[in-house]
């Protein structure tokens, strides 16, 4: 069989774990970064993850987003690819972006999210892990607390 056949069999499923995967092992735009303008400290005392959200605002850009921190690989992951999602986004669309996620992965929606959300849909597998959605939310909670001039968010 090829690899090509292969990859045909996959269910949105299996390419969702995989993007989970890769983001928890090599995760993107990872490391404080130099000079912040804003970061938060985020904490999930269920799980025991905790992130650092940094940002350099650019008068109405986020120039600079990363993440630094341990936790279990979803909430790797969910940082990972919040800030690849959110990078260089003008400050009012971050903001809404990130808000949007937070409803994207508490809720059902109708349709294909791949289509409106591409990677960060694969965070959307955590629904079948309730216990996990707090794992898949903090970065987003830690990043707007950022942008709102907080140092701390929870998901308690």
């Amino acid at each position: 069989s090829t690899a090509f056949a292969d990859s045909m069999n996959e269910t949105p499923r299996d390419l969702y774990d995989e993007v989970i995967i890769d983001h928890s092992k090599r995760p993107r735009n990872f490391g404080p970064l130099e000079n912040p303008t804003h970061y938060a400290d985020g904490r999930n005392p269920i799980c025991g993850d905790e992130i650092s959200v940094f940002l350099d605002l650019n008068e109405q850009t986020l120039a600079q987003i990363a993440f630094s921190g341990q936790g279990c690989a979803i909430s790797k992951a969910s940082a990972s690819l919040m800030t690849e999602d959110l990078g260089e986004r003008p400050l009012e669309q971050a903001n809404e972006r990130a808000k949007d996620v937070l409803e994207l992965l508490g809720n059902e929606i109708e349709g294909d999210p791949f289509e409106h959300y591409g990677e960060l849909a694969a965070l959307t597998a955590v629904r079948r892990y309730p216990a996990r959605l707090k794992c898949a939310t903090l970065a987003w909670h830690t990043f707007l607390a950022a942008l709102a001039g907080e140092t701390t968010a929870s998901t308690e």
